[in-house]
């Protein structure tokens, strides 16, 4: 070991907040971490994901939502809507996240990091300079994932935008192309129509947001044209061109004239250049086990958390996962054995089938678990109920609101194993949701679970009724 090199307990390779949980949740153990981060400290999440695309919407949706009751009237301010965005991401600045990791005591070391054999991390800053840092319990990959394109003739030659460059806009284009009707397509689509753009979204598929249950991407659908989106499904792009300055989108035998265009169509892991081939991992097969060990690395001291392995290509999830291996970490530096069982101290287990997401479109769509049809792939005997929201606290919440709920259940152990909610205000219903899903708590027993008068979430009631009843 040379004069430069450093060696810490834990090292992380990725700075965004899964980075920051496994590299705290180790500091919190007793164990000295760093953080190898490339660019800005807290990452995708914080600067151009999460919290300013829901931001871009949230004001907007919030002044829609008020002009559904009777006798408001409400309005925003497009420029507004993007300084308050801005607000959010610091400007871009990641000082605020800086202090914090200093402050909680672990070593931030700026460059772009790599696996450079057992225990070992090569840390090549910007100006070039490289050094190797090194663990003495366990590396840490959290270095989440990268978007990709599909091969579209002419996509490669053309401006285009990515999730990054929607999120941090700092103008509204007067007409937004979108390729792709995931998450990122939807709700994208969904704030720019609102903040003014004239949108177009083709997707190649007959669905919006296809891991979901079928009525979340048709009201999502309906919900995008009634914000006035062109939605154009079982339309891919089949050409795209510069024509002065703007982008020409061919589609079969309609075109479109764009000022910008958003691909939407999805993300890999980004272990490519994580130096995972150095220990004999191929980084498209990354697999981990429960406690965010890499399979097929002797000695117990290569995890890899968040969307670099894959599992649940969630923030939340990603945390949840940094919060598990590194507490796996610290029982093992302490020479304990990690609870690694189904649901053990040491186990990722939600990832594997209570893992909760909300889509912030209009309507929302919240839901944790299983699909009926994701269900029924694996073998487990399940039923659907699938009922409209309408109760009084629904009524209330808007006029003529419109909602979906779905639930499944496992006939054969009688307990909930997915929950959809599809409509204005869910998002926070759903982790009552996890709890039913990830507690197991028996269909008997949710019966004594009294849902509050007027609350949205008397719709569990009426869901119960009707799987009882057998009418839905």
């Amino acid at each position: 070991m040379t004069d430069n090199e450093q060696t810490f307990d834990v090292v992380v390779i990725g700075g965004g907040p899964v980075g920051e949980n496994a590299a705290d949740y180790a500091n919190q153990g007793g164990l000295s971490a760093a953080i190898v981060e490339s660019e800005l400290v807290g990452g995708e999440c914080s600067y151009w994901a999460c919290i300013p695309s829901k931001s871009l919407l949230r004001t907007p949706q919030a002044v829609v939502d008020a002009r559904r009751l009777g006798g408001v009237t409400a309005d925003y301010d497009v420029d507004a809507v993007l300084a308050r965005r801005t607000s959010f991401t610091s400007d871009w600045s990641d000082d605020g996240q800086v202090s914090w990791v200093s402050g909680a005591g672990i070593t931030l070391l700026r460059g772009h990091g790599r696996v450079a054999g057992e225990r070992a991390v090569e840390v090549t800053t910007p100006d070039g300079t490289t050094s190797t840092v090194h663990a003495r319990r366990a590396v840490v990959l959290a270095t989440g994932s990268v978007p990709v394109s599909p091969p579209v003739p002419g996509l490669d030659h053309v401006r285009t935008w990515g999730s990054r460059e929607a999120t941090s806009a700092r103008s509204v284009p007067a007409r937004l192309g979108v390729l792709g009707g995931g998450v990122v397509g939807c709700e994208m689509a969904l704030a720019f129509a609102r903040l003014g753009s004239e949108v177009t979204l083709f997707n190649r598929g007959g669905r919006l947001l296809p891991s979901t249950e079928p009525v979340a991407g048709d009201r999502v659908a309906d919900g995008l044209r009634a914000a006035g989106v062109d939605v154009r499904l079982n339309q891919g792009l089949d050409e795209v061109a510069a024509s002065g300055g703007a982008i020409v989108l061919t589609a079969g035998a309609d075109t479109v004239e764009v000022d910008e265009l958003l691909v939407a169509t999805g993300r890999r892991p980004a272990g490519r250049d994580a130096g995972l081939d150095t220990v004999g991992v191929d980084p498209d097969a990354l697999a981990v086990d429960d406690s965010g060990l890499v399979t097929g690395v002797p000695g117990e001291w290569l995890y890899a958390v968040g969307d670099v392995n894959g599992r649940a290509p969630l923030t939340h999830q990603g945390k949840y996962q940094a919060r598990i291996a590194a507490n796996a970490i610290v029982a093992r530096a302490g020479g304990a054995t990690p609870a690694t069982g189904p649901w053990g101290e040491h186990a990722a287990t939600a990832d594997h089938r209570s893992v909760p997401q909300v889509v912030f479109t209009d309507p929302q769509v919240a839901a944790v678990g299983l699909t009926a049809e994701q269900a029924r792939a694996q073998g487990i005997p399940a039923r659907a109920v699938e009922i409209d929201i309408a109760v009084a606290g629904s009524s209330l919440q808007a006029d003529d609101y419109s909602g979906r709920a779905v639930m499944v259940v496992d006939t054969e152990r009688e307990i909930v194993i997915g929950l959809t909610f599809v409509g204005q205000d869910v998002a926070e219903m759903v982790h009552a949701a996890t709890i039913a899903v990830v507690a197991e708590v028996p269909l008997a027993r949710l019966w004594h679970a009294v849902p509050v008068f007027p609350t949205i979430s008397e719709v569990w009631l009426r869901l119960l009724e009707a799987y009882r009843s057998g009418d839905a």
